[in-house]
């Protein structure tokens, strides 16, 4: 099956088209070459004032791209849209995807567009997408547009996560638009430029079986294993090999936004990608004082994308795409064959706890200081989780003060409890287990691990703030550079590391930015 736009839908698109950019990117898209019924070629809309707001020079040199031209009206001018560099073939994806537990059969990119592929300097093929870049024919009634302060938070959260060594989608540039988008209020357009791994998504092989296309379904396995698992190509069973390492890197990943206190909100499978990536920081944040039942989300209304219940939805569209890559793996005329792919599919799924459980402790063991394992370890991490619950101590700055606690001063620590004494037997416990193992640099080690600084929702909402309503990115900026170093704990860092005052986080909502 291949998309092709409707005349109604060829007027959605703007009337001007980009002009050709004097920049150079080396492109090779290989999803234009090899999956020619999952997109439709589309262009960005041209905008009337392109600004460059923010650039990701470090990124842009992994790229192999020139920074110092892409920081000048050249680079505005293509991060906006109104240019295109040579060998760009700018395509809307198709999707579907459970959006809170509903199935819709067509998503797709509403407002983003991939651009092509580059080979990075580490010869990594990694995307390069707009999002806010108007609408589409998947748009939905949408227009298409970004603001600028959902499309800076993407540059935030992005940054931050990959400073904490956790797989992320990246901001390589934010170009501001000139014109209004009327969300609530109006408010600055922006245009996002966005890199991936890849974009695929649960919902990307969900769009395909949903449809009864084995022919693009069983393109797009191929594809996927090419690109993130080269090793299980043209091997027996792939795509249930596939469904376990898609498993084994979102047990991973998921396991890892847990360890920081990181609540993605909005966990539907077109948000869960096949690589591995955090994607889509719309209603995201990170939780202050522990509580596995935090929501922050404006529409999730039901807690289901909770922070205790991110592994458990991770499971569930882990389900989903085993249902999706099914009708690979058995001919539904097969009876006997269908259900030992069930079969094998469930058991995959039904290992997807204990991959968590594994992931879990491994990070918990680093962030309490242990370098071996002991059977009593997943115990004495939950005690001290049950123990931050209980007085709704700060998450973050409760395990940094761990590392005061190895280094003989626990009072830091103590402070952050109601009632310190609480503290003491589960401290005299993890005082033991360390001193089982006889470690001096613990201290140093636990500072590694645990950071002084994450994006605190307070501190983001006030760069935000300043940069849509005042035109300020000073203080986006002087965040940013406290979040890329979030393990040094400085004094010129003190501010963002400081919990927000409970008032503010107990009414405190994220939104999705559409």
């Amino acid at each position: 099956m291949t998309l092709t736009p409707t005349p109604a839908r060829r007027a959605l698109s703007h009337c001007r088209m980009p002009a050709p950019s004097p920049l150079r990117f080396t492109f090779d898209n290989s999803y234009v070459r090899d999956l020619p019924g999952a997109f439709v070629r589309w262009q960005p809309a041209t905008v009337p004032a392109p600004r460059l707001l923010f650039l990701n020079e470090a990124l842009a040199d992994e790229l192999g791209l020139d920074a110092a031209t892409l920081a000048g009206p050249e680079g505005a001018a293509l991060f906006a849209g109104n240019t295109l560099p040579e060998g760009a073939e700018p395509i809307a994806q198709a999707y579907a995807g459970h959006q809170f537990g509903g199935f819709s059969p067509q998503l797709g990119d509403g407002r983003a567009l991939l651009l092509g592929e580059v080979l990075d300097r580490a010869g990594r093929r990694r995307d390069i997408a707009f999002k806010g870049s108007g609408r589409t024919p998947f748009s939905r009634g949408g227009d298409g547009k970004a603001a600028v302060g959902p499309m800076l938070r993407e540059v935030l959260i992005g940054e931050a996560m990959h400073a904490l060594g956790i797989p992320t989608t990246r901001a390589l540039a934010v170009a501001g638009t000139g014109e209004a988008v009327q969300r609530e209020a109006a408010f600055p357009g922006a245009v996002l430029t966005r890199v991936a791994a890849s974009h695929l998504r649960v919902g990307t092989f969900q769009y395909f079986a949903a449809r009864g296309d084995l022919a693009t379904l069983r393109a797009l396995a191929a594809y996927a294993i090419a690109r993130h698992d080269p090793a299980l190509a043209g091997t027996p069973d792939a795509p249930l090999a596939l469904l376990r390492a898609v498993a084994q890197r979102q047990a991973t990943l998921v396991a890892q936004w847990m360890n920081v206190g990181f609540i993605h909100g909005v966990m539907n499978t077109d948000n869960m990608t096949i690589s591995g990536e955090t994607i889509d920081y719309g209603p995201c944040a990170f939780m202050e004082g522990y509580d596995p039942a935090t929501v922050f989300s404006s529409i999730d209304h039901g807690g289901r994308y909770a922070y205790g219940n991110q592994p458990h939805i991770a499971r569930w569209n882990l389900a989903r795409l085993a249902e999706a890559l099914l009708p690979l793996m058995a001919s539904e005329d097969d009876e006997p064959a269908v259900q030992r792919a069930v079969a094998q599919v469930t058991e995959v799924i039904d290992e997807f706890p204990a991959l968590y459980a594994q992931a879990l402790l491994q990070g918990q063991r680093a962030k309490l200081g242990l370098r071996t394992a002991q059977d009593g370890d997943a115990t004495l991490a939950e005690d001290w989780l049950a123990l931050l619950q209980a007085q709704g101590v700060d998450f973050t700055l409760a395990w940094r003060r761990l590392a005061d606690a190895a280094a003989g001063d626990a009072n830091p620590l103590r402070a952050l409890f109601a009632e310190g004494a609480a503290l003491n037997p589960w401290l005299a416990r993890w005082a033991a287990r360390c001193a089982a193992e006889g470690d001096p640099g613990r201290a140093a080690r636990l500072r590694a691990v645990n950071p002084w600084v994450i994006p605190r929702n307070h501190r983001v909402e006030e760069a935000l703030a300043a940069a849509s309503e005042h035109d300020d990115l000073a203080p986006l900026q002087r965040l940013l550079a406290a979040l890329r170093s979030p393990f040094d704990e400085s004094p010129s860092s003190l501010r963002f590391a400081e919990p927000a005052p409970p008032q503010l986080t107990a009414g405190y909502q994220t939104f999705c930015g559409t």
